[in-house]
């Protein structure tokens, strides 16, 4: 293959090892660093590929993966092209006159704005793009920035955090009221900073507001989600307002219409009003800020009560502007210093929080199961030797003194299963002596605390416990990067590091666990559903499943001795779809594409001609709840997932039956692709075992003139 660099892109010096990268077609503007400037004048010439490699590797220093990653990202980017200059020509042109006809200033601005990156160029701000951020090899995520600079100087703070938590963060930027950037460009999720209205919840008395500081905001915001509704159906996060540091009247500014509390106001009526839409979530904004210290990141205290930009913005201020005062200003050091000489702060605290909302959406890296040490981490001491768990009575000390450390975690952790986190321990210890001493008094707070029933599976024993998390990864049936561990004991710790590296393991400090547990994006659902609450019996009953499956020599029998039922129906109430993106998140076994979806996306599906198929399984042992759904569009199965749970009940069959019955109505054929993935071997057999036709590239197909033959009929 021969690569060289794009015949439009240009490379301007910036100064200290940056260059800023200019496609002249696209408009893209990158910065870069030395490293990445030296990859693009390489290719200045046409390169042969992979054959003259070995001395730009030389030269770099990387590893040789890297840097092909690096390539191929710059690719991804048009600035470097395996076309030639004619091609490359002829490429862009057969894409325009594609809309032949439209205005040419137009369809370049579409093309431009397909393919931009970061923030508009007055907000542009952050560090050069080197080899560590373009090595790839991270869970790409497209996403769009709308507002104005509040929301725009974080774009890349936002793609350096994502690279921080394994996420590459493709970020592209436009005002609030700019919908053509989202139906146009491809997307995995919106982000809208605060809105232009914000000024107006400041003014007017309450007669002249009507008696709602709010409602100015709160109908802009309206305008604006309803807007993008209609042309997108992925996750938007809407930042609320933060809350302000000063006052105009001080002390004097009171009741419901204070200053401050004119924010707080709108800030609920935003949590209201975000109710009304679909996988549309609000990022809160103040307590993210508050949290770090608001006088830091609010420039309210130093230009103006409702511009809510950042103080350190003023040390980045172009020489040129201090014309407007006479080229006399204060020494900045006097600023500089309450900040740490740390102009942007604020955005690296809002890219956290921003980045913590999209891996809680997307399902990344989520843990579904906490692994706990039992002696040092769950209660103090070692329980054969203490005799209990703790030692607490009321007139030692109140519930919020010493003992309140571990009243806290276990209270955490109970929280956790709310959620649905199961709990498992890993102990060295006695079982037997364990389940006897573990009991409490009955002056204590037992709602607070954990018992064995709140833990779906236990290993006390004296075994190493590297194995013994295997033990429960096998028995569970998750991946082991879906596992957190947490022992007070350094050595174990590093024991489960080195033998289980996938799985996160935590305990170098009691101190901060509660809070861990209970803020890592990891551990939290967009919404509860009623399935993820009932998660540990769910887990528990599956167990018994098994346990009794062994006592069966004939699959069949146990089968019919289990009395599966199913339920099978289209979506048509827009509130079970949580479950279902929650379905196809945490589903890595039996999912044929891996494909995620959002509340938005499927709510749309169910309402235009497609469908959102959901099943609902039970047998003697309890209620699966929803396990199992497919999404058909145009005829195309284009998800399909089900949970562990009922791998094996033989189910799947009459979800996809009632999927070709509804594909019936509008067609002759179903589709189906199996896109393997290294989880998803028990999906691969799906379509051939229900009497689909092997296709190409994986797909497969099935004439619909008997699709009740799918059905094995189960219940």
């Amino acid at each position: 293959m021969i690569l060289a660099r794009s015949r439009f892109v240009h490379l301007l010096p910036l100064g200290k090892s940056r260059f800023l990268a200019v496609h002249a077609v696209s408009h893209l503007r990158l910065t870069i660093d030395g490293d990445i400037a030296r990859i693009l004048d390489y290719f200045g010439r046409p390169r042969v590929m992979p054959e003259e490699m070995a001395p730009l590797v030389e030269a770099l220093g990387y590893p040789q993966d890297a840097v092909l990653n690096t390539v191929a990202n710059l690719m991804d980017r048009g600035l470097i092209t395996d076309r030639s200059p004619e091609e490359e020509l002829a490429d862009i042109a057969a894409e325009l006159s594609a809309t032949h006809g439209r205005d040419p200033d137009a369809l370049l601005e579409h093309y431009r704005r397909t393919r931009s990156e970061g923030a508009l160029p007055a907000w542009a701000a952050g560090e050069a793009l080197g080899v560590q951020a373009l090595k790839g090899g991270q869970k790409r995520l497209d996403i769009l920035l709308l507002g104005e600079c509040d929301i725009q100087m974080e774009a890349d703070f936002l793609r350096r955090e994502g690279e921080r938590r394994g996420l590459d963060l493709r970020i592209a930027a436009g005002f609030v009221d700019d919908v053509g950037l989202v139906a146009e460009r491809p997307h995995d999720a919106v982000i809208i900073g605060a809105l232009r209205a914000r000024r107006a919840v400041a003014m007017g008395t309450a007669e002249e507001n009507g008696g709602d500081p709010s409602w100015m905001y709160v109908l802009e915001a309206r305008t604006v989600l309803e807007g993008l509704r209609r042309v997108t159906g992925k996750p938007i996060l809407l930042d609320n307002l933060p809350e302000p540091t000063v006052q105009p009247l001080g002390m004097a500014e009171r009741g419901v219409h204070g200053h401050r509390n004119r924010f707080r106001r709108t800030n609920l009526a935003l949590a209201d009003l975000v109710e009304g839409f679909d996988d549309v979530h609000l990022i809160d904004t103040a307590a993210a800020l508050n949290q770090a210290g608001s006088e830091r990141f609010l420039d309210d205290g130093l230009v103006g009560f409702t511009h809510f930009g950042s103080p350190g913005w003023m040390l980045q201020r172009p020489a040129g502007e201090r014309a407007a005062v006479f080229d006399q200003f204060p020494d900045l050091a006097q600023l500089a210093a309450p900040l740490n000489d740390d102009p942007y702060g604020r955005e690296a605290v809002m890219a956290r929080a921003h980045v913590d909302a999209l891996i809680t959406l997307t399902g990344h890296d989520r843990k579904k199961c906490v692994i706990l040490d039992l002696d040092g981490t769950l209660w103090p001491g070692v329980i054969a030797e203490t005799g209990a768990p703790f030692a607490w009575t009321p007139e030692i000390s109140g519930l919020y003194s010493y003992v309140g450390l571990w009243f806290g975690l276990h209270e955490a952790l109970k929280a956790l299963k709310q959620r649905g986190v199961v709990l498992a321990c890993v102990s060295k210890n006695d079982d037997a002596v364990v389940r006897r001493l573990w009991t409490y008094p009955d002056h204590y707070p037992k709602d607070r605390l954990l018992t064995l029933d709140d833990f779906v599976t236990t290993r006390i024993n004296w075994g190493d416990k590297a194995e013994n998390i295997t033990s429960i990864a096998e028995e569970l049936g998750f991946s082991r990067d879906a596992f957190l561990f947490i022992d007070d004991n350094p050595v174990e710790r590093e024991r489960v590091r080195e033998r289980l590296p996938e799985v996160e393991v935590w305990g170098e400090n009691l101190f901060e666990l509660r809070r861990r547990l209970l803020t890592d994006p990891r551990l939290q659902l967009p919404r509860i559903t009623a399935e993820a609450a009932g998660r540990t019996d769910l887990v528990k009953a599956q167990l018994k499943r098994t346990e009794a499956r062994a006592t069966y020599v004939d699959e069949g029998d146990f089968l019919k001795a289990l009395n599966v039922q199913t339920r099978i129906e289209a979506v048509t109430d827009p509130s079970s779809l949580a479950r279902v993106v929650e379905l196809f998140q945490r589903t890595t076994q039996f999912n044929t594409t891996g494909r995620t979806y959002s509340a938005g996306e499927l709510a749309r599906l169910a309402e235009t001609g497609g469908g959102v198929f959901v099943m609902n399984v039970s047998d003697r042992y309890g209620d699966h709840g929803l396990s199992g759904a497919a999404v058909l569009e145009a005829g195309v199965v284009t998800g399909f997932a089900m949970s562990c749970r009922v791998i094996g009940l033989k189910v799947e069959r009459e979800l996809l039956a009632a999927v070709a019955a509804r594909a019936a109505t509008h067609g002759t054929e179903l589709r189906g692709q199996i896109i393997p993935t290294d989880r998803n071997t028990p999906v691969r057999n799906l379509y051939r075992d229900a009497g689909f036709a092997e296709a190409a590239d994986g797909w497969w197909t099935l004439a619909l003139d008997a699709p009740q033959t799918l059905g094995h009929g189960a219940g």
